[in-house]
């Protein structure tokens, strides 16, 4: 049989005729085929033998093995006792497909492995696939690993994936596609602040507007590798799976181990064609729930100083600029006073809070704001009343060393997951608690636990959000170590960094959305000078930098002047009416990295406005900046660009701004814009400015 699944300019053709399924293509929609054209297209596309190779065309399956002849990393390794070593060669036997689907079944010669391989192509030509694999004979079966597979063309010849370090996440790194492999692995029991992220693999210097690109994404919040492949015969392949360590996963007769999802895409127009596919996609299977308010997070305004009087304060001007949600952070519950205890103790500390939270909800709701509340069900410090009643409940030695003086509390215990369930329940019963900032601070670190701990977190998510319907969750995992399309359903934020500096914010922001849509991407005003970095900038630009996502503030208002707030009030109205915009919107993006700016603004499905952001990095190469060239308009439709006030005026440089900024605006053809661009404003470093773009009629 012959699969040809077709979406939004994308396709994939599946040779299902043999023993092997073979992918004969994966990228530009190849318009109607019939049955015949396709077997033309399969037959034509074998290839040549070539000398001191195999005696037959090597194609390449989506389960290579070296039973095929494939002698790269295998898509699936294990054995049994009486086996040693092996891997197993399953052949097709049954092929089932719709219109977007396909169900492929694979079995090895002695049947007692079964292999299910789902494949689907989404309306927005998000291609996914997964394995599931069968133990269907008398004794166990040892999984060593079980991945996905799928070819790319020569042409792609360029790797752009990510890395980073604590509050330094998703830093790019390129390189160019060699024999061998490129193989990146994450062994954080979460994702980890250097996953790799998005493996993305394309034409020579592609970029956001423009290149060919194949991309992969493992939607899992657990170990995980993802890699690039080319063989010496010419085969190049983009591979991802979830990384298993020794005797984690044994099947026993009739167990079943299915892989996560692995997300790909393909884009003809760059990095942002592959954004606009996936945040499409996303939207569509777990749409936040809008609108998303404006937070207050009181972490890096009061930190572990939880004093009432202060807090009614903060409180009282939160309201006074337009904050929807305050947010307790750390250090509300029993004994908790720095980071080096109590977590596990999930009762309201009645030392800080004799009266218990109401007070302190009763003032939040009276402001017309929603409560919400900083927790850490999946960790427990050694110094907690839960780790001296239940030290079987933590995971791994009790010598083995704490990272922020903290354990992993084992949720594959029920009654560990009992406890934390009730808990949180409890404290969501008793208080009309409306959002919940889940963190997750260190790595796990306990081989063979990873695979258990994450699907046990899963459920307990699901669980919270079957039992509170109003209840929304972020997920934090210290800043952004779990930012993956496994949690993402099962959450309404992201916290991106623990970095607030604007600058590193800007770059961190604008690499999570190549796969994050905005209105999960949390991002927070700050104080003027970042906490982290010890570095100071100016409120215009910190208001521009937090404005394209999930806005919030975490900065103590108590110590702000009434400028300050004023402005910040109108920083809140102002997303406020473009809230709906930057949620629903297409995200576009200007390749203006090597000019130490960016460029990158929402433009609204119809065309009919955007919005954008030119934010300047480093000083300009030269006394004339290069021109704004805007992204995304409709080529024939007339736009009219104006600057849009945004907090104190910005820093600029020169003498006098372009003539078009000093009349208020121009008008003209989107392809213009796009094409032709607008003299650039002379903004100092670390500077932003807002536009808007609004077509006529």
């Amino acid at each position: 049989m012959l699969v040809y699944l077709r979406a939004a300019g994308a396709s994939l053709v599946l040779d299902a005729r043999g023993a092997y399924p073979v992918v004969v293509h994966w990228g530009r929609d190849l318009d109607d085929l019939n049955e015949p054209s396709l077997a033309a297209l399969a037959d034509a596309a074998v290839p040549a033998v070539p000398s001191s190779a195999l005696d037959v065309p090597l194609r390449l399956s989506l389960l290579p093995t070296v039973a095929q002849g494939w002698s790269g990393r295998p898509a699936i390794s294990g054995h049994r006792r009486d086996e040693g070593g092996s891997v197993p060669d399953l052949r097709l036997v049954q092929v089932q497909r719709s219109a977007t689907a396909a169900v492929l079944d694979l079995k090895t010669k002695d049947g007692r492995l079964r292999l299910t391989t789902d494949i689907e192509l989404t309306r927005q030509g998000v291609l996914r696939v997964r394995h599931r694999l069968r133990n269907e004979g008398a004794d166990d079966f040892q999984l060593a690993s079980l991945d996905v597979l799928l070819p790319v063309p020569t042409e792609a010849s360029e790797i752009l994936d990510f890395t980073g370090v604590w509050a330094y996440e998703r830093r790019p790194q390129r390189t160019r596609v060699r024999d061998g492999l490129w193989s990146r692995e994450s062994r954080h029991g979460r994702p980890g602040h250097n996953d790799a992220f998005l493996m993305m693999v394309g034409t020579p210097g592609f970029g956001f507007r423009s290149g060919r690109i194949w991309a992969a994404h493992l939607a899992w919040s657990g170990d995980k590798r993802s890699w690039v492949e080319r063989h010496p015969l010419g085969h190049t392949v983009l591979g991802c799976g979830e990384l298993l360590t020794p005797g984690e996963m044994r099947l026993a007769p009739g167990e079943q181990y299915a892989t996560p999802w692995a997300v790909t895409a393909w884009s003809d127009s760059g990095i942002d064609g592959l954004s606009s596919r996936l945040h499409a996609w996303i939207r569509d299977i777990a749409p936040a729930r809008r609108p998303a308010p404006v937070v207050l997070n009181t972490w890096e305004a009061v930190y572990f100083d939880h004093d009432a009087d202060r807090l009614d304060r903060l409180v009282d001007l939160a309201a006074e600029v337009g904050v929807e949600r305050f947010v307790l952070d750390d250090g509300w519950f029993t004994g908790r006073r720095d980071p080096r205890r109590a977590l596990g103790d999930w009762y309201v500390d009645q030392d800080r809070w004799p009266a218990g939270l109401g007070p302190l909800v009763d003032r939040v709701h009276q402001r017309g704001m929603d409560f919400g509340l900083w927790v850490e069900p999946e960790m427990v410090s050694p110094d907690s009343r839960l780790a001296r009643a239940h030290p079987e409940w933590v995971l791994g030695p009790s010598d083995s060393p704490t990272w922020r003086w903290q354990r992993v509390l084992d949720l594959t215990h029920p009654d560990a997951y009992a406890y934390v369930l009730q808990r949180l329940t409890a404290l969501l019963t008793e208080y009309p608690i409306g959002y919940l900032k889940w963190d997750h601070n260190r790595d796990l670190l306990h081989e063979g636990a990873t695979h258990r701990q994450t699907k046990a977190v899963y459920r307990l998510l699901a669980a919270l959000r079957d039992a509170f319907a109003h209840l929304h969750i972020e997920s934090c995992a210290s800043g952004g170590a779990r930012i993956d399309l496994g949690i993402l359903p099962l959450v309404d934020r992201v916290w991106a960094s623990d970095n607030n500096d604007p600058l590193e914010r800007q770059r961190i922001q604008r690499w999570t959305s190549v796969l994050v849509p905005l209105e999960y991407l949390g991002g927070h005003l700050g104080d003027t000078t970042a906490h982290i970095t010890g570095r100071a900038s100016d409120l215009s630009f910190r208001l521009a930098t937090a404005l394209l996502g999930n806005a919030g503030v975490e900065w103590d208002l108590t110590r702000t002047t009434p400028n300050e707030r004023a402005d910040i009030a109108r920083w809140i109205v102002r997303y406020k009416q473009l809230r709906h915009l930057l949620h629903t919107g297409t995200l576009v993006r200007a390749d203006d990295d090597r000019l130490g700016r960016y460029l990158y603004g929402v433009v609204d499905a119809h065309g009919d406005c955007g919005v954008y952001v030119l934010a300047t990095l480093a000083p300009p190469e030269s006394g004339l900046p290069a021109p704004l060239r805007f992204p995304g308009l409709e080529p024939q439709r007339r736009y009219t660009v104006r600057p849009l006030p945004l907090g104190p005026p910005v820093r600029t440089v020169g003498e006098a701004a372009p003539a078009w900024l000093r009349s208020g605006g121009v008008t003209l053809p989107g392809r213009v814009l796009a094409e032709v661009g607008l003299p650039a404003p002379l903004l100092a470093p670390a500077q932003a400015m807002l536009y808007s773009a609004e077509a006529d009629g």
